[in-house]
């Protein structure tokens, strides 16, 4: 059998599934015992000396003083920063760091780490332990979570949590485009979408929106008839309904 696996032909698939629930078994036991957390995401390319390195650095520090974990991708940039900002705070910094081909460092600062190979696991544990999202500037892997959190949150697939995006100048002709383009010209998105996030420079906003948050979710888990909470599934979304056939549909008529 083992000759299939090394082949590199579609039948060692199946025996992929061992290494993913592996990945999700160690990640869940770990992760369930960090409590309260922000992921904090950004570009790994950011200097020490630039200004938004030093702004998730004292974000992070601030959030770890408030009691919340900061979980961040382990990697350099913006995740050290995080990840350093909460380790001096004496709080809990926690690194999901990927394998890539170009091998991703590790950052130093992070006391919580773990590590994974598929990307999809990984991000499974960004939404599923954190109460809030904070994108600074940054590439494909920051839009990627911005955007990801955006679809979870408009297609209700989970109940609504802060996103705060860091960095007006930054996001701000991104957030225009998407208002002026995806909404008023080819109405791709309704007029509310835009109002799913929070854009702001001040970091002591970002920590009360944060904050906001995990008050409103604590009112959700004490009386969740009242805040319509739906019930939950194992990887932190909503339990959906199938999707129905418009033919399924007239059949019931």
């Amino acid at each position: 059998m083992s000759e299939y696996r090394e082949s590199g032909t579609y039948t060692e698939d199946p025996w992929r599934i061992f290494r993913i629930m592996s990945e999700f078994v160690d990640a869940f036991e770990e992760m369930s015992r960090v409590g309260p957390a922000v992921s904090v995401f950004g570009s790994a390319r950011t200097p020490k000396d630039n200004r938004f390195y030093g702004m998730a650095r004292k974000l992070s520090g601030m959030l770890a003083r408030a009691g919340f974990a900061v979980i961040t991708g382990g990697g350099p940039g913006i995740m050290e920063a995080a990840n350093r900002g909460a380790d001096e705070a004496g709080g809990k910094s926690v690194g999901l760091n990927i394998a890539l081909p170009h091998e991703q460092m590790a950052n130093p600062y992070a006391n919580i780490r773990l590590d994974f190979h598929y990307f999809f696991a990984r991000k499974v544990m960004f939404v599923k332990y954190a109460c809030a999202f904070v994108c600074f500037p940054g590439g494909y892997g920051t839009m990627d979570e911005f955007f990801e959190s955006m679809t979870l949150i408009q297609t209700e697939k989970v109940d609504p949590f802060p996103v705060v995006l860091i960095g007006k100048a930054f996001w701000g002709k991104l957030i225009g485009w998407m208002e002026n383009v995806m909404q008023r010209r080819h109405k791709l998105i309704s007029p509310g979408d835009t109002d799913l996030f929070y854009m702001t420079d001040s970091l002591r906003e970002a920590v009360s929106i944060v904050e906001e948050g995990r008050a409103l979710e604590a009112c959700r888990q004490a009386e969740p008839a009242r805040h319509g909470v739906r019930r939950p599934s194992g990887e932190g979304t909503v339990v959906g309904a199938p999707p129905r056939s418009r033919k399924s549909r007239r059949r019931r008529r």
